[in-house]
């Protein structure tokens, strides 16, 4: 089992930044890929970004490239994702979750997920 916290939503006006933060505990935190979801009212989760075992190759989606990046650092079991240029359509519950496959970018392939975590963007 790994068990996902997620900290660092909020409120902030559109071009701002925000960081989010996802503390892991449980089993080995490096034998994971991790992954950064959000979902909106009325809408599908959705992927955000994902970083493989060891950090070295992350991917995101069209929408956030460029403008987010998402790291880990296996030392304090956390993987972030800093928020920058921010705009109102970023507005979404942020989710946190663990695969136990290399790299992953699909809801399907994650096993473990946090509580969520609320950003809003205001215009």
């Amino acid at each position: 089992q790994v068990q996902l916290v997620e900290s660092g939503g909020g409120l902030v006006q559109a071009g701002g930044s925000l960081r989010l933060s996802c503390a892991a505990s449980g089993r080995t935190f490096s034998n994971y890929a991790m992954g950064w979801f959000r979902q909106a009212p009325g809408k599908a989760r959705e992927f955000v970004a994902a970083v493989n075992w060891r950090g070295g190759n992350t991917y995101y989606a069209d929408s956030v490239k460029g403008r987010f990046t998402i790291s880990r650092d296996n030392a304090k079991n956390t993987v972030y994702l800093q928020m920058n240029s921010l705009k109102p359509e970023d507005t979404a519950v942020y989710y946190c979750a663990a695969s136990r496959t290399q790299v992953a970018l699909h809801v399907a392939r994650y096993d473990y997920w946090g509580q969520g975590t609320q950003v809003t963007v205001s215009s």
